[in-house]
């Protein structure tokens, strides 16, 4: 998902994104960032490309011409995305804190190294999917599908968008009951996901994840090293503990973190604000100075 705040103090900034990119799914994450700052700094966020149901004056449709030139709901569409999203949005002075998270640590190292003049204070980097993403168990479980049968996917999902909006709601609600502490601000996004177009879009992206996240950029990590923190999982599917082992190992002077409260992979079901706290410590320094 994944969203992309930015933080303003004199000024300064904060972003993190995902797969599904959706902005309501880190509502709670984003709310305790911006109280514990005393609600003096504003907290930024931008969907990924196509992840999100459009208002209704407008229709998600590309650019047939456009679509084949820049693959705008790609992985790379995306990254330019969120590089337009500060050039146009963001003053070019304004002093950064950013925060990735899954695929978003990927976009933001991209970020640093397509934009090295971006004034980045601190960039934190939670469960992050940069390297060998096809390779991991929720990898090799889901790249057939994403790579090679993602449309055998679009009939199922297009029929569940047809369902009343009660019904889905229901539904989603059935699938997220294993989930004790759910924050109920994620089941209307959720819902918003069942959109044919949205979904499609979020897979095709996948699709592209699992055959471009390939070798980590070590040269962007240890170019920005004093900037970065990254906080592994320790039972991500998404990104094994052997990942942060090796990271430690290859860049030892690097700030690594290995979860130790059990938090999962797609946390803001229910610990955004636990993992916001987090963050709030680890870049008060940085806000503050």
């Amino acid at each position: 998902m994944e969203s992309v705040c930015q933080q303003h103090m004199h000024p300064r900034g904060a972003k993190g994104l995902r797969n599904p990119g959706v902005v309501g799914f880190y509502r709670t994450f984003m709310q305790t960032i911006h109280s514990m700052f005393g609600y003096r700094h504003p907290v930024w966020a931008v969907s990924h490309a196509g992840h999100c149901v459009p208002p209704c004056s407008m229709d998600m449709v590309e650019d047939v011409s456009s679509s084949a030139q820049c693959d705008v709901f790609g992985l790379n569409g995306q990254i330019e995305h969120k590089l337009a999203f500060l050039r146009n949005h963001v003053p070019s002075e304004t002093m950064l804190v950013l925060v990735g998270h899954s695929i978003g640590c990927y976009i933001i190292l991209e970020l640093m190294k397509r934009r090295p003049e971006l004034k980045v204070l601190k960039a934190i980097m939670l469960f992050p999917t940069i390297e060998r993403m096809a390779q991991t168990p929720q990898g090799k479980l889901l790249t057939p599908l994403l790579c090679h049968m993602r449309y055998l996917a679009y009939l199922p999902v297009f029929l569940l968008s047809l369902l009343p909006e009660g019904f889905k709601a229901g539904l989603i609600k059935c699938v997220f009951s294993g989930i004790r502490s759910l924050d109920q601000t994620v089941i209307q996004p959720t819902l918003d996901l069942l959109g044919g177009d949205v979904a499609a879009n979020a897979m095709y992206m996948g699709g592209q994840e699992m055959r471009k996240v390939l070798e980590r950029d070590n040269r962007t990590i240890q170019k920005n090293l004093e900037k970065l923190l990254f906080y592994y999982g320790a039972t991500d599917h998404w990104c094994p503990i052997q990942y942060y082992h090796d990271i430690k190992q290859d860049l030892p002077q690097g700030d690594f973190r290995l979860c130790e409260q059990g938090f999962r992979h797609a946390f803001i079901l229910d610990a955004g604000r636990d993992v916001a706290r987090m963050v709030v410590e680890w870049i008060s320094g940085a806000v503050r100075t």
